[in-house]
């Protein structure tokens, strides 16, 4: 009893907090929005009051479904780009849409220590200052890259802020939290006690810039224009007798062991177990013959160096072959590589190609395309090295993941990117989890100097589990970031410790990512989740596009064309950023993007604000009166948009649940825009400035602040700066003039009201029939008014023949029909013909005529027009001899003949008018 009193306590504590919060921020608005939205002024107000009213707090709850959503943590090192902005809009829709319908929301925040990044950045920033890691040693520098994190850690967190991410500040962490620690610690123990992590000396993946493994998913490839050397290694007994191998790194030559030939190669069968001497430093080699050596490659002889190359080593294990180390951490030659040692390895290969050619050892080089491996952090061309090291046995993991899919326990949108998991995990090569560097989660393993056992823990040990010996040392390595973002979506939430959170919120619900980390993150999440918690960490698997630049191109520094989305949000506004964005964002496809794409969503947010506008004017009244609003005996036009809202709700629903974000945008886009904007404000219009009937008015007011506000709900998920503004200023207005909003479950804030939801209540498949053949009328008549150039203000006199099984009742719609396309007569009837003189349109089965007979002069009408085509005509004639003359292309600059080329189709698009006008004229 004591604890529900504190609990309500509690809520009623907030709930008073945020009631003070809304009065401050509601006492600041104007009664009357001003004539232009100013986005930054709105955010800054609005994302403050959320905040601070604690709307984005989730905490356990028997009550309410959790909806679960863990960020992808991006580095400590990282600014906000355009990546993470498309990535994080997605995410926000999703949480403030399921928000909206009920659900106990968590979206998880936080950042990635980034271990070889963040040492890199600290690197740098002590280098400046002439200091370098290893003159503080390890405890100074890990104190200083904390430092480091305090001060700039945050900084994308504040920027992700700007964008409007609703994530659950309260709850941020960071991977190198202590309780995230002890999640690693515990994840390591377990895996290896089980046998799923060992450590041996293999072939690995090693940045020479770094100084650390890399995982092979790390390793970026690109295509270099390189060379093949051909190479004679003479045979120890007759050496003027020779063999040839090619090779693209002569360098690591000098580490060779043996050459390798196919056992099935007719050149070479006569010569397997034969010895070559090494080119320059004369070591015996042993000729062997093994299946995985193509023929068909080179010459069909390769050198085999188990030390520097994967495959080499592979060939090593199956023939015991040594291994010969002949390049430091550093990619510089050592010892071994003989009078080469302490030479750079790419100042090497250009001393030892030269020494072989002055040797006769060089038989030809050949241009060669091929794919070189560079470091994913700093892009250094990575070296095979063979190194101790330690490693995650994946084929077990791999499996279990595998399976997760194939039940559908893990579903992935689009559906596509489900092969693309399922063939990596297929083809799974063991993880190399061991880096070289100071920064990071520690290895919890210890080494004992008297025995040589390894003993693991979570916590600190004094002493050797094996013999006892308090002589012990702690493995120097870290684990690989990826390591600790593995356990992301559960040690967040407290595991290994059973809390509350991690009982209520775990599994979570979708996971929002980039393909490009479906290896590094999302299969090894699933892996680690099933290991771990005997769950999946999530059920779904959004994955969004890339963002490319108008060309096509990938964004990068190097090419300039990058898009700083902090400098669109303050150049457009958050909203105009976020729908630009999102709009563009067709399901699971790459986006191209350029700023004049931003212009978009700030024309919508302005056509949004222009509109509210226009609707907080029209609800006042000096003396407000209460009505009953019945929807069932309002005017067919208030029907009609009712419905159609109504059946926006439910495509917009729908495709929000397939995670077609785009397509949702486009429904939300085209209602508000078209059928709201442009068509429902314009009919009502002549209702809200009728004193006569105040019932009729009291109706239009209610319909059009029920829609206005349903729709602010409906967008708010993708733009919610602005319709929070116009939101809170709408129901202050409403309540002011005594109209009822009629919206459910709403309350001081749109992040806390519900999303409006599909109700057959307002479904009319009546009215939804008749206005799209309205429309088509009205706009019918406009076109023919542009096409014969008769002003706006000219009302006209119109026809409108249909056949005789027409269903639809026109003539109860007269009145709207002349209001809306300005007409002083309409006459409508079964298979009429047409009037003389008179221009038509054709629409279905329906034909429209407006007479002209009064309002042009036919035979001077047709005497200007004639005139006015053989002018256009004329200009037309000197236009394309221009462009017909090649001498003028060739030399006229670009942008002149493009100027031209539109002239040219201007004018054919006037001319064509003209002609259609001296038709009807006839």
């Amino acid at each position: 009893m004591i604890l529900l009193y504190k609990a309500n306590a509690k809520k009623s504590s907030l709930l008073l907090k945020q009631r003070q919060l809304f009065n401050i921020f509601a006492t600041t608005m104007e009664n009357d929005l001003p004539s232009h939205y100013s986005p930054k002024e709105v955010e800054y107000k609005w994302y403050r009051f959320w905040e601070e009213s604690g709307f984005f707090h989730s905490e356990p709850s028997s009550s309410k479904k959790p909806y679960t959503i863990v960020i992808p943590p991006p580095n400590v090192t990282g600014v906000l780009h355009v990546g993470h902005a498309l990535n994080n809009i997605i995410q926000d829709i999703l949480i403030r849409w399921k928000r909206m319908q009920g659900f106990n929301v968590l979206w998880m925040p936080g950042t990635d220590h980034a271990g070889i990044a963040t040492q890199n950045v600290v690197e740098r920033e002590l280098s400046s200052k002439n200091i370098k890691r290893q003159d503080i040693g390890r405890e100074r520098f890990i104190e200083e890259v904390w430092k480091w994190k305090q001060q700039y850690g945050s900084t994308i967190i504040q920027q992700l802020k700007k964008l409007g991410s609703s994530c659950d500040w309260q709850r941020e962490r960071f991977t190198m939290d202590e309780g995230l620690s002890d999640a690693v610690k515990e994840t390591f123990v377990r895996l290896y006690r089980k046998g799923l992590i060992y450590k041996g000396k293999y072939m690995i993946n090693w940045c020479p810039r770094c100084r650390t493994a890399l995982a092979d998913d790390e390793v970026e490839h690109e295509e270099h224009e390189g060379h093949l050397w051909h190479i004679k290694y003479s045979f120890k007994e007759n050496p003027q007798q020779h063999i040839v191998v090619a090779t693209t790194r002569p360098e690591t030559m000098l580490g060779d062991v043996a050459v390798a030939v196919n056992p099935k190669d007719d050149r070479y069968k006569d010569f397997i177990g034969k010895t070559l001497l090494l080119p320059i430093l004369g070591r015996e080699l042993p000729v062997v013959a093994d299946d995985f050596v193509s023929p068909s490659f080179g010459t069909g002889a390769v050198k085999v160096t188990p030390a520097h190359d994967p495959n080499d080593f592979a060939i090593g294990m199956r023939h015991a072959l040594p291994s010969i180390v002949v390049m430091d951490e550093d990619g510089t030659m050592n010892i071994n590589a003989g009078d080469y040692n302490g030479q750079d390895r790419f100042e090497c290969r250009t001393a030892l190609v030269e020494d072989l050619k002055l040797r006769k050892h060089i038989d030809r080089i050949i241009p060669h395309k091929h794919s070189v491996g560079h470091c994913y952090r700093c892009q250094t061309v990575i070296e095979p090295y063979f190194s101790n090291q330690w490693f995650v046995k994946m084929r077990p993991l791999a499996d279990a993941a595998i399976q997760a899919s194939l039940n559908k326990s893990v579903t992935f949108y689009p559906e596509r990117w489900e092969k693309v998991y399922l063939s990596w995990l297929d083809n799974v090569r063991d993880w190399c989890i061991s880096r070289q560097i100071w920064w990071g989660h520690r290895i919890p393993a210890w080494y004992c100097y008297d025995c040589g056992a390894i003993s693991v823990s979570t916590g600190d040990i004094n002493q050797c589990t094996k013999c006892s010996s308090p002589r012990l040392k702690q493995d120097e390595d870290v684990l690989d970031t990826w390591f600790s973002s593995a356990l992301w979506p559960f040690s967040t939430l407290g595991w290994p410790k059973e809390t509350p959170e991690l009982a209520y919120y775990y599994p979570t619900s979708t996971l929002v990512t980039d393909r490009g980390i479906i290896y590094f993150w999302v299969a090894r999440m699933v892996m680690m989740g099933i290991e771990m918690v005997k769950q999946v960490p999530f059920s779904h698997v959004y994955i969004h596009g890339t963002i490319l630049d108008e060309q096509g191109r990938k964004m990068s520094k190097s090419l300039g064309n990058g898009i700083d989305p902090l400098l669109m949000i303050d150049r457009y506004g958050a909203d105009a950023v976020r729908f630009s964005t999102i709009i563009l964002t067709t399901e699971g496809q790459d986006v191209k993007l350029s700023e004049s794409k931003f212009e978009m969503g700030r024309n919508f947010t302005n056509k949004l604000w222009n509109a509210a506008r226009f609707i907080f004017m029209n609800l006042s009244e000096e003396n407000p009166e209460e009505i009953t609003y019945d929807i069932t005996t309002l005017p067919f036009e208030d029907k009609w948009i009712h419905s159609r809202l109504n059946t926006t709700i439910e495509e917009c629903t729908a495709s929000l649940d397939q995670y077609k974000f785009n397509d949702a945008a486009m429904k939300m886009y085209d209602f508000t825009w078209h059928t709201f904007c442009d068509w429902y404000l314009e009919i009502v219009k002549h209702r809200l400035n009728n004193a006569n009937n105040r019932i009729d008015k009291k109706n239009a007011q209610t319909t059009l602040a029920i829609i206005f506000g349903k729709t602010l709900h409906l967008l708010h998920p993708f733009i919610p700066f602005i319709t929070e503004e116009l939101w809170n200023n709408l129901t202050r207005i409403a309540q002011h003039n005594k109209i009822a909003l009629q919206i459910g479950g709403t309350g001081s804030s749109l992040v806390t009201s519900r999303c409006p939801i599909f109700s057959k209540q307002f479904a009319d498949d009546t009215s939804e029939h008749i206005m799209p053949v309205l429309q088509d009328i009205i706009r019918a008549i406009r076109n023919i008014r542009s096409k014969m150039d008769i002003k706006d203000k000219q009302r006209l006199k119109a026809v409108i023949s249909y056949p005789r099984d027409f269903v639809y009742g026109l003539h109860e719609h007269t009145n709207m029909l002349k209001r809306m396309a300005n007409l002083e007569e309409l006459d409508m009837g079964i298979e009429l013909q047409k009037p003389s003189h008179s221009a038509s349109e054709v629409i279905g089965n329906l034909q429209v005529f407006v007479l002209l007979a009064g309002i042009l002069d036919p035979l001077a009408e047709k005497d200007r027009q004639l005139k006015h085509l053989k002018q256009l005509e004329n200009h037309l004639t000197i236009i394309r001899r221009k462009l017909n003359n090649e001498n003028f292309v060739a030399k006229a600059p670009p942008q002149i003949v493009e100027t031209e080329r539109k002239k040219e189709d201007d004018l054919q698009v006037q001319i064509e008018k003209v002609k259609h006008i001296l038709l009807n004229i006839g």
